[in-house]
């Protein structure tokens, strides 16, 4: 099958809307957490989450652009347009035949949420006649941003959403990494937005009891494999890949930053929200993308956890590694320590993390995690406090939804 390289990337987030600044923040082991601003939280448990700061869109999007898409949309097209500027690929000097070879694959857990709100809203408020806009359901559904990006690039290969809750992106960026390896696609866009900081998703989460209630101390609350950890730290923002066959990326002398190598993907198949106990279904993903890649799991150099501070959740994914690197010393870190959790987008925006750091030799650290859990397993070696300086060949990354969806993808250093 046909190699696959990344020759780009974008990021919309809380800890900054440049791949420069987001690594920097990354590195420097910053807390993207704060009180909540888009709506009063007066009457909610959690008063807290990590937003999207200083997002311009009228600065890319024109007026009538703007009342068309949803903020996750938005999202989604500030993101890829960075990551195809970052490509340097030119689709306006491309033919129809070679824009045929180049798709998009985009995902979202939630769509427009906050659009599907508003909406009811002022229907519910309203004398009952339905006077909703013409743009309601463009807006809310899912698929839409994979359409927007291809409509404004003009890319005509393969184009479709995925959606596996908080694996919603890394599926799409197995799924477009296969497209190309089976011949499909020269390039894809791929990675994934999410803008579900609104009441009913924080009101939602709250219910199922599985966010942080630190109000009094936002930016320490997501706090992975911690003893006093309460649960996760609601955030939002999107993260664009460029995949790309290696030899195309190669006959247009594009930089290449990692090459993707493997991935799986498995269900718990146990609970609604839960995950499985043993940590099956991270056990099974795991395996499958290390046997993709034709690697032993001796050869990762670390892994980034899905690990989102919920007590359970975070003790079983170390279970299911267990499993996998059976006696195998095994280094991972935590980064949802520092963006919150982007739901949707998390897959995405943590394979950039995989990708900047097998490119720059830097484990960036779990921040705010002060005593380790005493039923976690042994042998793991946990990056706290401080990034880590070291060579990194090789990574993996993980991610987990509600219905137990369960994905892991593989980054390597592009030799």
């Amino acid at each position: 099958m046909k190699r696959v390289v990344i020759t780009g990337m974008g990021v919309v987030s809380p800890l900054g809307n440049t791949i420069d600044e987001f690594w920097n923040n990354i590195v420097e082991g910053k807390s993207g957490a704060g009180l909540l601003t888009k709506f009063d939280t007066t009457n909610y448990k959690t008063k807290f989450g990590c937003e999207v700061k200083n997002f311009h869109p009228e600065e890319f999007l024109d007026k009538k652009e703007l009342r068309t898409y949803d903020l996750f949309t938005q999202y989604a097209i500030a993101a890829s347009d960075q990551a195809i500027a970052d490509s340097k690929l030119d689709f306006t000097a491309m033919s129809l035949k070679e824009r045929a070879e180049i798709g998009v694959i985009w995902a979202s857990g939630n769509g427009g949420i906050a659009t599907f709100e508003n909406e009811l809203k002022e229907y519910y408020t309203g004398d009952g006649t339905p006077r909703f806009s013409p743009y309601f359901i463009p807006k809310i559904i899912i698929d839409i941003a994979a359409g927007v990006i291809s409509i404004r690039h003009q890319l005509h290969g393969p184009n479709y959403a995925t959606v596996s809750a908080c694996s919603s992106s890394n599926t799409a960026l197995i799924n477009a990494f296969d497209t190309i390896r089976l011949g499909k696609a020269t390039v894809m866009i791929t990675g994934g937005s999410e803008a579900a900081i609104t009441e009913s998703s924080v009101g939602g989460f709250n219910a199922s009891h599985a966010l942080s209630k630190r109000n009094e101390d936002p930016q320490h609350a997501s706090r992975p494999f911690d003893e006093e950890r309460d649960g996760f730290v609601i955030g939002e923002g999107a993260g664009a890949l460029v995949l790309e066959e290696l030899e195309h990326a190669l006959a247009r002398r594009a930089t290449i930053y990692a090459e993707l190598v493997g991935g799986g993907m498995a269900a718990d198949a146990f609970h609604l929200t839960g995950t499985h106990p043993e940590g099956l279904g991270a056990a099974l993903c795991i395996q499958k993308a290390l046997d993709d890649a034709k690697m032993e799991a001796s050869e990762i150099d670390y892994i980034n956890t899905h690990a989102t501070s919920t007590s359970m959740g975070d003790l079983s994914e170390l279970l299911g590694i267990k499993q996998v690197f059976q006696e195998n010393p095994i280094t991972v870190t935590a980064t949802k320590s520092m963006t919150g959790h982007l739901l949707g987008a998390a897959g995405a925006v943590e394979s950039i993390i995989c990708v900047l750091s097998v490119q720059n030799d830097i484990i960036p650290a779990t921040i705010n995690t002060v005593n380790l859990d005493k039923n976690l397993p042994g042998k793991v070696d946990f990056v706290l406090q401080t990034s880590r300086y070291q060579t990194v060949n090789c990574v993996l990354n993980n991610t987990f939804g509600f219905g137990g969806h369960t994905a892991s993808s593989i980054f390597k250093k592009y030799k």
